[in-house]
């Protein structure tokens, strides 16, 4: 009878540890693990590789535009951190100052200055180089970084939707301006951050300031990333027998402000917060094209995850890329050259040939 008191306690122990609450709480606290696990694993392949050379850059002279914050801020850092003189070059001079204060901070180079730059104002932009060619004798490195994504149709000071105005043609004369400083400088580079947004994106040549009918992400947005692309490969082209490159880049799917316009992105990044490419992380593509040797002398490339990757066929179009380098030029008050000379030969590029 004694034994038979004893098996049944020790059952209705086990009762207790492996059925009703307790089953429930630890096969739940066993999911739990599991779920974590494989979302810290899915973030580490997110967050994709960082670039590892310690190579140095001092006294080299670098602009980030859009460097307050994200991205941006991300990059600058890392050049400050490895010497370079770095303008940064901000809207919101007020964010701009505190974000430099705390990059000399944390780098303890003193070699960084605010500068103001409106991407959405021409007159702004022609300001900025002006000051900077009268400031300094060379250019190193260019990083195009700037930009807005989905926003409500607004129009920039001279009319263009801001996207377009932003992302691309504020870039596009700042670029032209400082061009012949950067082949000075050479060898330099150009390096521009577009978007895999691309892939949905058409350069509509009937409507290209989206008057007429206006998509924030699908239209406006994937135009002006496709634009990006088109813009680096053509500069590429036209810098071919000289020593600056242009690459451009996708820095992946980061939480940074970009998505503050958007309400369905900011639920999706909510969401997907463990999945999704912290600043540095998706600065590393950015830094990678701006401070790996190689890219002294390789030109006209797409990159993601440090990866150089294939595009579609519409990026890949030189009959759209001159179209919309001639409508740029136009737009934003360049001048065509009457003389059509040649670039400078100082050393010849590899332009990265298309993928057939």
């Amino acid at each position: 009878m004694d034994n038979f008191d004893v098996d049944n306690d020790r059952d209705q122990i086990k009762r207790l540890c492996f059925e009703g609450a307790w089953a429930w709480f630890l096969e739940i606290c066993f999911w739990c693990c599991v779920i974590a696990f494989v979302m810290y694993l899915l973030r580490r392949v997110f967050e994709g590789p960082f670039y590892r050379r310690t190579n140095r850059i001092d006294g080299k002279v670098v602009i980030v535009t859009g460097c307050n914050t994200g991205i941006g801020k991300e990059t600058a850092l890392e050049l400050a951190r490895r010497g370079a003189r770095l303008y940064m070059a901000c809207r919101d001079a007020a964010r701009c100052e505190a974000a430099r204060l705390e990059i000399i901070e944390r780098t303890q180079n003193p070699n960084v200055f605010n500068r103001t730059l409106d991407l959405a104002s021409l007159s702004s932009v022609r300001q900025f180089a002006e000051r900077f060619l009268a400031e300094e004798d060379r250019l190193d490195i260019l990083i195009n970084n700037a930009g807005v994504m989905a926003t409500p149709r607004k129009l920039t000071v001279d009319g263009f939707e801001q996207q377009l105005g932003i992302n691309h043609l504020g870039h596009f004369l700042l670029t032209n301006l400082l061009l012949d400083r950067l082949k000075k400088s050479a060898p330099s580079r150009i390096v521009v951050v577009s978007s895999a947004a691309y892939m949905f994106g058409r350069i509509n040549k009937n409507d290209l300031n989206s008057e007429k009918k206006y998509w924030p992400f699908f239209g406006a947005y994937a135009q002006s990333k496709l634009a990006n692309i088109l813009f680096t490969r053509k500069l590429a082209e036209l810098l071919k027998d000289t020593s600056v490159t242009a690459n451009c880049l996708h820095p992946g799917i980061v939480r940074t402000e970009l998505m503050r316009y958007n309400n369905c992105l900011s639920f999706l990044k909510t969401i997907f917060h463990l999945i999704t490419r912290s600043p540095k992380a998706g600065a590393q593509t950015t830094l990678y094209l701006a401070l790996d040797p190689k890219f002294d002398t390789l030109s006209g490339g797409y990159y993601e995850y440090m990866l150089r990757l294939p595009l579609l066929p519409w990026a890949r179009n030189k009959e759209t890329a001159n179209w919309l380098w001639e409508e740029s030029e136009k737009m934003v008050g360049l001048k065509h050259n009457d003389d059509g000379s040649k670039l400078t030969n100082i050393t010849t590029v590899q332009v990265i040939k298309d993928e057939q």
